[in-house]
């Protein structure tokens, strides 16, 4: 297994540059667009309508880059493809309020009272179980979590890497269950209740139909997370060498726990804030029409502004109370060293926003989606091995399509009424795509984090490439494919109950 990863690491760290990955690959998918084309490529299939929320029958075509309008797309979209990127905006308002937390020092004190605080042997648990749970506040688990996880490795001797990778994996591989109904529940549910429709009007689900089971693979997945990362990933990783040190001698002084007391009361003060804006009937962070807080809401829209002004707060209370920031221009110094270290990751992000952008025009996914999905169909597999191949074929797809959302509207119309015919449960249908949603996540360059993860890699060891973070990752996606499929098969052979 160690040398298996070590060779991966080794191709991986030899390939181009992930800028020059990207293009070669934009290459890659004109070339192939356009023979997809040429062969009359297509597919029909029905598909939930999110906007109308209906079931219909479409047909997708394969579309050519290297038509007339194809052309024009490329060479008209950049701007509005890069705008469009989620992930662009995301990062930069998070970092504008981490980067002046990190630089007042609030950041490394934080860490060295949690390692204070938490038992040696629960930190992995901790921060692995905090990764689980984070998908409830959207990608804050990426931009906060995952490099805090390595400081805290580092800050205890153990190699930043492995806490890197285990809060990785608990914020990508585990994304889709939670012990709490996040945001997303209630859009896979909506789905779900459309396909089934398409069997039996007078059968729904509802939010919590799948809650049992995602509680006990959160409870599943923090044990497995965690002895994957010191059985496996810390022993190939072997002692830290790198020269990265949280700053201080572990021992907090007068003015980092004064800074941390004023940190506290900024903590307070923005959560009372946002909580005026968000609890009172008609306040501004609640949805104008129905009043409700989670769900597709300003409150939900505007967690990653929230999370950034709470670590700017903090910051600069932190850094006024320690006095590691005495004045306006110490905050403004701060957050331009933030957005200035992103600089090779926004080029990055750039290219990956017309990759991203020009595979979406051409429907090669949809094609391969529902090909993959009509040849399992067609297999004349019993329920259980249906299941099964199920899991397997949305592992595949999600290394080419990494958003639940989209992914589950194909899938959904085509599996659920299926599988409904062999009498297996909407719910068991809906926790086997969660199932096979997650793992790939963090091992596909697609990921719209991946990139960042690279970047955070090469804070402590700066040869740290592609392969590295593959290499990282991969032993977690095998045993949580294994396991998390076993344990599926289990609940379902064993009749438990999906939720309530």
């Amino acid at each position: 297994m160690q040398r298996i990863l070590d060779v991966v690491e080794r191709v991986g760290n030899r390939v181009p540059h992930p800028v020059m990955i990207f293009v070669i690959l934009i290459g890659i998918v004109i070339l192939l667009s356009h023979l997809l084309y040429m062969l009359g490529a297509s597919v029909s299939y029905q598909v939930v309508n999110l906007e109308t929320d209906s079931v219909e029958h479409t047909t997708t075509v394969a579309r050519s880059l290297l038509s007339v309008d194809g052309i024009r797309f490329m060479f008209t979209g950049v701007v509005q493809n890069f705008m469009s990127f989620n992930a662009v905006g995301v990062i930069i308002v998070a970092m504008v309020g981490v980067g002046v937390a990190e630089e007042a020092g609030l950041v490394g004190a934080l860490i060295r009272k949690l390692v204070v605080v938490a038992p040696p042997g629960a930190l992995i648990y901790l921060l692995v179980f905090v990764g689980i749970l984070s998908s409830i506040a959207a990608d804050a688990g990426y931009l906060v979590l995952i490099p805090l996880a390595a400081a805290a490795f580092v800050s205890v001797g153990r190699h930043p890497l492995a806490g890197l990778a285990a809060a990785f994996a608990a914020v990508a591989a585990a994304f889709l269950v939670n012990i709490l109904i996040v945001p997303t529940d209630g859009i896979l549910t909506e789905i779900t209740n459309d396909a089934i429709h398409l069997v039996d009007s007078t059968v729904s689900i509802d939010l919590t139909a799948n809650v049992w089971f995602s509680i006990a693979s959160v409870v599943m997945l923090t044990i497995v997370i965690a002895l994957v990362t010191e059985r496996i990933v810390e022993p190939r990783l072997g002692s830290y060498g790198g020269g990265y040190s949280v700053e201080g001698d572990g021992k907090l002084s007068a003015d980092e726990y004064r800074g941390l007391r004023f940190a506290l009361y900024g903590l307070i003060g923005t959560i009372v804030l946002i909580a005026a804006l968000t609890l009172p009937p008609g306040a501004p962070l609640r949805d104008p029409a129905t009043g409700a807080i989670v769900g597709n809401t300003p409150f939900m829209a505007s967690l990653i502004v929230s999370i950034a002004l709470i670590f700017m707060v903090c910051g600069i209370a932190y850094g006024r109370g320690a006095g590691t920031m005495k004045d306006t221009s110490a905050v403004m110094a701060a957050m331009a060293k933030a957005i200035a270290g992103l600089s090779g990751l926004i080029l990055l992000l750039l290219v990956i926003a017309q990759f991203l952008a020009y595979f979406s025009y051409t429907n090669m996914a949809t094609l391969a989606a529902v090909s993959l999905a009509d040849a399992l169909g067609r297999a004349n597999l019993d329920a259980l091995w249906l299941l099964v191949g199920f899991v397997v074929v949305v592992l595949v797809l999600d290394l080419v399509i990494t958003g639940a959302i989209a992914k589950w509207a194909i899938f959904a119309p085509i599996f659920v009424p299926l599988l409904m015919r062999l009498n297996v449960e909407p719910e068991a249908v809906l926790a086997a795509y969660r199932v096979g949603d997650s793992p790939v996540n963090v091992i596909t360059p697609l990921n719209a984090y991946f990139a960042m993860i690279v970047t955070f890699a090469q804070k402590y060891e700066k040869d740290s490439g592609i392969g590295t973070v593959i290499a990282l990752m991969l032993p977690y996606v095998v045993v949580l494919c294994v396991v998390w499929t076993l344990l599926l098969v289990a609940w379902h052979l064993l009749g438990l109950p999906w939720g309530l």
